[in-house]
């Protein structure tokens, strides 16, 4: 057992052990609760973006300003996730994940309500706060049941409600949003959130804050170096996948020339691909950590160039997409890793993880339109995502190397 590992089943050890009476069934059920939430979750920030179109005609404002909406959400979640962790130090992991859901449920449900274009933004806004904070306490929790080498796994079921939203929620609800109202998208992802909120209700258990929590505490995570080159791999190891993926749509039928039609076919290759990576990577995660994230950011380096070596082959632009896809690999294990880097302020870290996986999208979807935009084409977003991944390797090998000069 390493010493970050160590720790972490130190820091939890008095609710792991409350929780080892609990049946697999039970602990089956809570972690399902938990994806179905981060399922609602995902269905809910992805699906706007194949309903702005509709959105802006409701509103009467361009697609670029309706675009806006977007980003409000990205800002909430972005914000919502530190700010949030830290100031509910004090609550119970039940009740925080209660609250959490009950108002992500309730944004989408007024969102559906809005009158007017900056009424949806600011609710947009508002849903997008609790995003950050519930999967970092939802892979704390995951975690806390199951035996300190497995936490990966655990981390992986939840996430995996996030993945299968990208392959069937996020379709699903622009399919609704499409052929009813756009605002019926939105009612859907609230019915998931309420959902939620019930199950979660049934099979959490009640659980008692730990001694010593405190806003100080969760904020000494600020003062770790190891958290921040953790968020830095998040924040630039995964802002490649973005890069490609806001674009895709066009590489497919501008750059490899094939028909609208298939755009489906390729997002649901990604797709398939994240829910891959996720199940893979968990697994390895619990057998290598640090192995996982290295390897996969290696592997990602060698299949975005690939990408824009190929983009033009209809053939080789599906594989690589689905395999970019599987680049998902590593997110349970920086997940994890934050846990163990974190020490006494787990919340606050592991929330703070999905405000790095935003600003990856950020920094993504700006770098991969600027070079388009200088011409280069949009088979050029692999070779960003190539250099952005480079850069997540870099600051992950700092982080080694550090903790291996602290422990001599």
């Amino acid at each position: 057992m390493t010493d970050s590992t160590a720790h972490f089943a130190s820091a939890h050890a008095p609710e792991s052990q409350d929780r080892s009476t609990l049946s697999p069934t039970t602990i089956a059920l809570i972690e399902l609760a938990l994806a179905v939430g981060g399922f609602g979750i995902g269905t809910g920030e992805f699906a706007i973006m194949g309903l702005l179109p509709d959105v802006a005609q409701t509103y009467g404002v361009s697609i670029p300003q309706a675009g806006h909406v977007i980003s409000a959400y990205a800002l909430g979640v972005v914000i919502g996730a530190p700010v949030i962790a830290a100031l509910s130090a004090r609550l119970p992991r039940r009740t925080l994940l209660l609250g959490l859901m009950s108002l992500f449920a309730l944004g989408n449900i007024l969102s559906a309500l809005a009158p007017e274009f900056l009424s949806f933004t600011v609710l947009r806004f508002i849903t997008g706060l609790p995003h950050g904070a519930y999967f970092g306490v939802a892979a704390l929790v995951a975690a806390s049941m199951v035996p300190p080498n497995r936490r990966a796994r655990a981390v992986g079921r939840v996430m995996l409600g996030l993945t299968i939203a990208t392959l069937a929620g996020t379709p699903i609800a622009t399919f609704f949003g499409q052929l009813m109202s756009w605002r019926a998208a939105f009612l859907l992802v609230g019915c998931i959130g309420l959902l939620t909120v019930l199950l979660l209700w049934r099979f959490q258990p009640h659980d008692t804050v730990a001694e010593g929590a405190s806003i100080i505490r969760e904020l000494g995570a600020l003062r770790r170096i190891q958290v921040w080159l953790a968020l830095g791999v998040a924040a630039t190891g995964f802002g490649g996948m973005f890069a490609i993926f806001s674009y895709i749509a066009s590489t497919t039928t501008d750059t490899a020339h094939m028909p609208v039609t298939m755009v489906s076919i390729v997002l649901a290759l990604f797709g398939i691909g994240m829910n891959v990576g996720n199940i893979v990577g968990s697994r390895l995660a619990d057998l290598s950590l640090k192995g996982t994230i290295a390897g996969v950011m290696i592997f990602n380096i060698i299949v975005m160039t690939v990408f824009s070596l190929t983009a033009a082959n209809p053939f080789m632009l599906c594989a690589c997409v689905f395999l970019i896809g599987c680049g998902f690999a590593a997110c349970p294990a920086v997940q994890t890793r934050l846990m163990d880097v974190a020490a006494d302020a787990q919340t606050l870290a592991a929330a703070s993880t999905h405000s790095a996986f935003n600003i990856a999208n950020a920094l993504g979807a700006w770098l991969g339109g600027l070079v388009i935009s200088w011409g280069y084409g949009y088979g050029a977003t692999g070779y960003v995502g190539a250099i952005l991944s480079v850069i997540g390797l870099a600051v992950f090998t700092i982080s080694v190397a550090l903790e291996r000069l602290k422990r001599r």
